[in-house]
């Protein structure tokens, strides 16, 4: 199978890309920056934003879109490919929901409004319409040939936003460590390897219509995904300690200072999707102990610092100090 991906080199579509090769398959890359890595693919050197005419004497089997953020992006690749690209698959995101969604819901449930005409910016309120305008447009622009894959928070090796990597890193440090809010708060996650690997058999297969990627069923909450952290890497003698969720907003933290944590956030239920259709299709996610522990062994090979603005081991003991002092 000839695939083209659009973008494919720096996380999710790394292990997409990876995932394609791995499989068998002749892949193309489009992206802009020149990297050393997938040498086995074709890189083709393109702004998306620019001229696509190079490819429109081309032909794939399969297209899949990592890297579209507004739709003149899906509708200038249809243009330059036509029919030309194969089966379309982009990459959404389960952020198209309006709250609230009933936990197991599915891919029929309600979604946000599609972004104004004329959207420039990326911006927490905007991300989630455009996604569902660029849903919008592939179903129209590839009728049965369109796939629209809804993943949730991705984690794996490699994975820039660093939001779930800070929790392995921390936890493997051991100590007491600052859990955010109500433990019972729900959360899903995905390791980008499994959908990676997984968005290849739907292309294998021809597969049409909307799936969840995510990772457990509902509904499992963000103290489980601790636990199971604190099981996988934590050195002896590690606990968690949970502040209450308005006291640590009061102190100016959010899911910037501790990555993942719903931090009072209204859209927190469609951290509770069913994976119901993406596992009929062959989705077969690792466990996530197993994850944690991979991830771990990648940072030690590739250390990861912290993002800007996510809480520091000097400013967490100061925190849990003044917890501990108040509650």
């Amino acid at each position: 199978m000839r695939v083209l991906m659009i973008g494919g080199t720096r996380f999710v579509g790394r292990h997409i890309a990876r995932a394609a090769l791995t499989m068998g398959h002749e892949l193309t890359l489009v992206h802009r920056t020149p990297t050393d890595l997938l040498p086995e693919a074709e890189h083709l050197l393109l702004d998306r934003d620019g001229d696509l005419g190079v490819l429109r004497d081309r032909e794939w089997d399969a297209t899949v879109d990592v890297s579209a953020y507004f739709p003149g992006q899906v509708a200038s690749l249809h243009d330059a490919l036509g029919d030309r690209g194969g089966r379309n698959l982009v990459i959404s995101s389960t952020s198209v929901y309006a709250p609230p969604a009933a936990p197991g819901f599915d891919e029929s449930s309600p979604t946000v409004a599609p972004a104004p005409e004329g959207t420039t910016e990326v911006t927490e309120e905007t991300y989630g319409p455009l996604k569902v305008s660029i849903e919008l447009l592939s179903r129209e622009l590839y009728g049965e040939r369109s796939t629209v894959v809804r993943p949730t928070y991705v984690i794996g090796p490699w994975d820039y936003t660093q939001r779930f990597t800070y929790w392995v890193q921390r936890v493997a440090e051991g100590g007491e460590v600052l859990a955010p809010g109500d433990p019972g708060d729900p959360i899903q996650v995905i390791d980008a390897r499994d959908m990676g690997s997984w968005i290849v058999r739907l292309l294998e297969g021809d597969v049409a219509g909307t799936f969840h990627a995510v990772s457990p069923p509902p509904v499992f909450t963000f103290g489980e995904l601790l636990a199971d952290v604190v099981a996988a890497v934590a050195p002896a003698g590690t606990t968690l300690t949970w502040p209450a969720a308005d006291w640590l907003t009061a102190q100016g933290l959010d899911d910037t200072s501790l990555p993942l944590w719903g931090a009072g956030d209204p859209w927190i239920a469609v951290n509770t999707a069913d994976p119901a259709a993406a596992r009929a299709t062959g989705l077969s996610p690792r466990t996530l102990r197993q994850s944690v522990v991979e991830i771990l062994e990648h940072t030690v090979r590739h250390p990861a610092a912290l993002r800007p603005g996510q809480l520091t081991r000097e400013r967490e003991r100061e925190l849990l100090a003044a917890w501990h002092a108040v509650s």
